[in-house]
């Protein structure tokens, strides 16, 4: 045990590392990590794209200093606790060091290679998913009632970090009145726990209702923009993709506690994949959302696959899986993690034909030199210096009446977060959360404006502004804000002032943000 323990523990190290050795120092934040920490400037119990435990960490992170380690610690942590997650239900069903070398090998190499490398809220899903299917299995096993309280802490937390635990909780529920596990309705300790869930959400809940539910305008923005156009044949074969190195371990996961005696008393965990995987094909969920579920998976499945291992006739695959998985790593490595400058990764995917695998495609179905990715770790700092260099060649009496706006959230997030450092004042948009946070009343007589696409000609609020100038763009040929452009408007007329003040306050009107 102890010797398994430890190598738990090598494991973890490994995954909290690999961000800060492996990442390349050309690159900086990603667009929706700007955002992200432009919510920990204005902490709240919700913004409108997500919950706010990721906000307070972000908060944290700026205490810290917000350099790249304090931003990257969290994901790095969280990856690493959820290895040591995976580890522990190994150990609970008894796997043997093969089991656990292959489980911790298999999260290691999975899509969790990307998804904890980035200040997002999947690294905290995922580790809330794995904890609650830990405490589940522990339950199962000791019968003590306390795992029930770790699992309402576990659906609370991670509500408050990411509202597809909702998902989660669903098949959960679906599980109990499905199993034998049913007989934990009649304790007292089941509803008290889901109430524990519930009071740890609760003040989430009520800045929900009392913003009329932003969580469902961004729901509906989702499937207006993106949602409508995911394929659910693309979902599934995604979630083949997404754990290359190891699908056939959650597979065999599923088959063990679907079909084996042996796996029958974990029957529940089996029924929440489904009802996740069903009920996110229903909503045209993105392939991501799922990839919380699988952690835990990839833990039974290695415990299954070694016991079968064990078996006369199969023991050279004891190291053709392994070496399988290392392979699929190095193939899917380029692509998960920037560990090159952009210019020699456009060339190492020149050389290997990454861009005949489709890798390379962004939202519009187009090839580029970068994964889109990897284009939106790019240019941000450039933008904002140019934006500050524009800002500082004003005179002082211009300045005081200069709003500093960024077109989209990414934009918005990057000046917001080098804001500070450059001497800008406070950064506006209507876009994300950002539109929370505008002056009821614009009073500003210039207007600088970073955007990737200049507004039209004849653009209601645009129009009414009597002098254009094009000052600077961003030059980073690598990044999408490729040729983005730091816009200068001056002098509106009172017509762009009422269409501002207007628009406005529908917008925080229709979230309940004007008395």
């Amino acid at each position: 045990m102890k010797k398994d323990t430890r190598l738990i523990f090598i494991f973890a190290i490994i995954k909290f590392l690999i961000p800060f050795i492996f990442i390349s120092s050309a690159f900086e934040l990603h667009r929706d990590e700007y955002l992200y920490l432009a919510d920990a400037d204005h902490l709240a119990w919700g913004y409108l794209e997500m919950p706010p435990l990721l906000a307070l960490l972000g908060a944290i992170s700026k205490l810290m200093g917000g350099s790249f380690f304090a931003v990257y610690f969290w994901g790095a942590l969280l990856g690493a606790l959820t290895m040591i997650l995976v580890g522990k239900i190994v150990q609970e069903l008894k796997g043997n060091t093969f089991a656990m070398g292959i489980a911790c090998m298999a999260f290691l190499t999975s899509a969790y290679l990307r998804i904890n490398i980035l200040f997002q809220p999947n690294s905290l899903d995922g580790f809330f998913w794995t904890l609650a299917v830990y405490s589940f299995i522990r339950l199962i096993h000791s019968g003590n009632y306390k795992y029930l309280y770790y699992i309402g802490i576990s659906f609370g937390l991670g509500l408050l970090s990411k509202y597809t635990m909702g998902f989660f909780i669903a098949g959960f529920l679906v599980s109990i009145l499905g199993t034998e596990q049913r007989k934990w309705l009649k304790s007292i300790h089941f509803y008290a726990s889901m109430l524990l869930a519930l009071l740890i959400v609760l003040p989430n809940f009520l800045w929900q209702y009392n913003h009329y539910f932003p969580v469902l305008h961004h729901m509906d923005m989702l499937e207006n923009q993106q949602l409508k156009y995911t394929s659910r044949i693309d979902f599934m074969i995604a979630q083949l993709i997404m754990f290359m190195s190891s699908f056939y371990i959650w597979i065999l996961a599923l088959w063990f506690i679907g079909f084996k005696k042996e796996g029958k008393a974990y029957r529940s965990i089996g029924i929440i994949w489904l009802v996740v995987i069903l009920l996110f094909l229903w909503l045209r969920g993105k392939p991501y959302y799922a990839a919380s579920i699988y952690p835990s998976l990839l833990a039974i499945g290695s415990v299954y696959l070694a016991s079968i291992l064990q078996q006369k006739g199969f023991k050279l695959f004891r190291f053709m899986i392994p070496a399988y998985m290392l392979l699929a790593t190095l193939l899917f490595f380029p692509v998960a993690i920037p560990f090159l400058s952009p210019e020699k990764l456009d060339v190492f995917y020149q050389f290997a034909g990454t861009k005949k695998l489709g890798l390379l495609d962004w939202e519009e179905r187009k090839n580029n030199p970068l994964p889109q990715d990897f284009a939106d770790m790019l240019g941000w700092k450039e933008m904002a210096e140019k934006t500050a260099k524009v800002y500082h060649a004003l005179p002082d009496s211009i300045q005081k009446q200069t709003m500093v706006y960024g077109d989209n959230y990414g934009d918005a997030g990057a000046l917001a977060f080098y804001r500070k450092q450059l001497g800008m004042p406070e950064i506006y948009s209507d876009d994300a959360s950002f539109g929370f946070w505008l002056p009821n009343k614009f009073t500003y007589k210039y207007f600088l404006f970073a955007c990737r696409n200049m507004p039209d000609a004849d653009d209601s609020f645009f129009y009414h502004f009597k002098r254009t100038e094009i000052l600077d763009s961003v030059t980073q040929h690598y990044s999408r804000e490729y040729r983005a452009k730091i816009v200068l408007y001056s002098l509106p007329d009172d017509t762009a002032v009422s269409i501002a003040n207007r628009h406005t306050a529908i917008l925080k009107r229709s979230f309940n943000l004007i008395p």
